[in-house]
């Protein structure tokens, strides 16, 4: 089946779709028991983030990255329905065609993420301990080097 995508960008400062994404990423916490942060920790990271949204249409959000301004993905998140559909690649080829540099933290024990992120061709730079409020450990991932952000990026573009 195919779907109407729209793709936005809220650029820093601005709070257009937090309720949204808000929403989305509760869903895949209840459902998944991944991105625990909390409303106000969330609500301040996406406020000072640029962000990337895709709708199904004009109203359903199915995916959002919200990156700093040193390419560091903060939240990259797509909704299960909607998931090995090229969604999340595309977000990612997006943040890697805008900035020279992108990396993130994923947890640990979260091998679907970590999955993704090595597919695309992330590396995993150091595991941290203790890295969540949970106590839960984080490996630090960064696009590889070598113009692979580059093919990733020409490759999701258009």
């Amino acid at each position: 089946m195919s779907i109407d995508v729209t793709n936005r960008v809220v650029e820093p400062g601005n709070d257009e779709h937090l309720d949204a994404a808000w929403e989305l990423k509760e869903r895949i916490r209840s459902e998944e028991g991944v991105l625990k942060q909390r409303r106000g920790f969330f609500a301040d990271a996406y406020r000072r983030a640029t962000v990337h949204l895709v709708f199904a249409g004009e109203e359903e959000l199915i995916g959002f990255a919200a990156v700093r301004r040193d390419g560091y993905v903060l939240f990259l998140a797509v909704d299960m329905p909607h998931r090995g559909e090229g969604f999340g690649e595309r977000l990612i080829a997006t943040v890697a065609d805008e900035h020279g540099s992108v990396s993130c933290h994923a947890r640990a024990s979260n091998q679907d993420a970590v999955g993704f992120y090595e597919h695309i061709g992330f590396e995993v730079q150091r595991h941290i301990d203790h890295y969540y409020e949970d106590g839960g450990a984080a490996y630090y991932l960064k696009l590889g080097d070598g113009g692979l952000a580059d093919r990733i990026s020409s490759f999701f573009r258009g």
